[in-house]
């Protein structure tokens, strides 16, 4: 398992790499990056016809590509747990493994509008990712740009 960060658009990333992020069991998705996801790839019903709980993760299939939807709460307005975004890790790396996935990128999830503590968030996904040849790239936006991006979505 490799970690490592880049600075800049995670959606530049390699067209074949998996991409991550978390979301509500209602799908929403109306804040934050979760939103450029929606606008992007679209699948919300597809998603929702997953049918998934906070702790596990909804996949859609994107060309080359895996887009993964980590449940890590039940509706938007609530606050994950680092235990639900633990399990919904460990159930997108059991499908990565069952399907060959060996990159992932993914903002550093659960820290935007969910305020979780990135400290203990990466952790967990050394920990969850351990024994795994998966490498995951996370992407930052450079700080004025998350600013913007989180303040444009406040004020909808």
């Amino acid at each position: 398992m490799t970690l490592c960060y880049i600075t800049g658009d995670l959606f530049s990333c390699p067209p074949d790499e998996s991409l991550a992020h978390c979301i509500s069991e209602d799908c929403r998705m109306g804040a934050g990056i979760a939103v450029l996801f929606r606008k992007r790839f679209g699948g919300v019903s597809e998603l929702k016809e997953q049918k998934k709980q906070p702790g596990q993760c909804a996949v859609l299939k994107q060309g080359h590509r895996f887009l993964y939807y980590l449940i890590t709460k039940k509706r938007a307005s609530q606050r994950p747990t680092y235990n639900c975004l633990r399990q919904s890790l460990q159930d997108m790396k059991s499908h990565c493994v069952k399907n060959n996935v060996t990159r992932i990128s993914m903002p550093r999830i659960g820290c935007g509008l969910d305020r979780l503590e990135w400290s203990k968030v990466s952790a967990i996904l050394e920990e969850v990712f351990k024994d795994s040849n998966i490498s995951i790239t996370v992407y930052s936006l450079p700080q004025k740009e998350e600013t913007a991006v989180m303040n444009e979505n406040i004020h909808r």
